[in-house]
C-alpha cells in the first residue's frame, strides 16, 4: 500500500473522532452549492456524513456514497433518512442520470479524476450540478497556520495544498462535460474547547498515520501555541473557511 493509499483509508480508524471534531460546512456554503429544486442529492466520499447531514431538507432524497465501512457505520447511525451505499467516486452504485446534484466534501483530492469525472457525469442528469467543498481551519490566519504541523513536515507541501484550496483551479479531463464553473469561499468561526481544538489536529491523515511520538509532539506544540495565543482560556474561537467550487453538467451529445 502506498503512502497515499494508506492516508486515504486512514480515517475509518478514528471515525467517531472525525465526526465529532471536524467542522461542518456553514449554511451559506451549502445554500450556494445546492441548486434550486434539487430532488436527488448525492454525497460521494461522504465519510461519516458531516456534509451529508447539511443536505437534509435541501433535497427530497439524500444519498451518501462511502467506501469505508467504518465511516459508513457512523454515517448511518447519525444521519437518519439518508440512504447510505458502498461505493466511491470512480464507481457510484446508481443508474444513469439519477441525480440532480453530486457533491464531494473534502475527498476530491483522494479520487482518480480521470475516472471520477465521467462517472459523476454519468450519474448526473443533463444540467445537473457537481459541487466540491473543503471545510477546514483558516490557515490564512498566522496562529492557525502553525497548528498541526508534524515534526519534519515539508512546509512547501503544506503551502501547496493550501494554495490549491484557496484558488480551486484544476484541469478537468477531456472531453469537457462540465461548464459554467464558479468558485466561492465562506469564512466562519467555530468555538471549541482547547482540548477539542488540539484533538481535531489528529483527524488529518498525516497525523493519523504518524508515529505516536510525532503525534504527541504535534499535540504538545499545538497546546503550547494555544496557551500562548489565549492565556488561561478554556475555549477558543477557531477561524474556519469553506472553499467551494461548482459547475453544470453539459447536456449529453453536446461537445464543449
Amino acid at each position: 500500500m502506498t503512502d497515499r493509499q494508506e492516508r486515504a483509508m486512514s480515517f475509518g480508524s478514528i471515525a467517531e473522532d472525525y465526526d465529532g471534531l471536524r467542522p461542518q460546512a456553514p449554511r451559506e456554503a451549502v445554500d450556494w452549492l445546492v441548486p434550486p429544486g434539487c430532488e436527488v442529492a448525492v454525497d460521494v466520499g461522504a465519510g461519516t456524513g458531516l456534509f451529508t447531514r447539511t443536505l437534509i431538507g435541501k433535497a427530497a432524497e439524500v444519498i451518501a456514497v462511502e467506501p469505508d465501512e467504518r465511516m459508513r457505520r457512523v454515517l448511518t447511525e447519525r444521519s437518519p433518512g439518508v440512504r447510505a451505499l458502498e461505493g466511491r467516486g470512480e464507481s457510484i452504485p446508481l443508474p444513469d442520470a439519477a441525480a440532480d446534484a453530486v457533491f464531494v466534501s473534502s475527498a476530491w483530492h483522494w479520487m482518480d479524476h480521470e475516472r471520477a469525472i465521467p462517472e459523476i457525469g454519468r450519474v448526473l442528469r443533463d444540467g445537473g450540478r457537481l459541487g466540491l467543498i473543503w471545510t477546514s481551519r483558516d490557515r490564512d490566519v498566522d496562529w492557525v497556520r502553525e497548528l498541526g504541523r508534524l515534526p519534519g513536515q515539508n512546509l512547501e507541501e503544506v503551502q501547496s495544498a493550501e494554495r490549491f484550496r484557496q484558488r480551486l483551479h484544476f484541469a478537468l479531463p477531456e472531453p469537457q462535460i462540465f461548464h459554467n464553473t464558479e468558485r466561492a469561499t465562506f469564512q466562519f468561526v467555530r468555538t471549541m474547547t482547547v482540548d477539542d481544538a488540539v484533538a481535531m489536529l489528529g483527524t488529518y491523515s498525516r497525523a493519523i498515520i504518524a508515529s505516536p511520538d510525532d503525534r504527541a509532539q504535534t499535540f504538545a506544540d499545538a497546546r503550547a501555541a494555544l496557551a500562548a495565543q489565549f492565556p488561561g482560556a478554556e475555549t477558543v474561537d477557531v477561524p474556519m473557511r469553506a472553499w467551494c467550487w461548482r459547475a453544470g453538467r453539459v447536456a449529453r451529445g453536446v461537445l464543449m
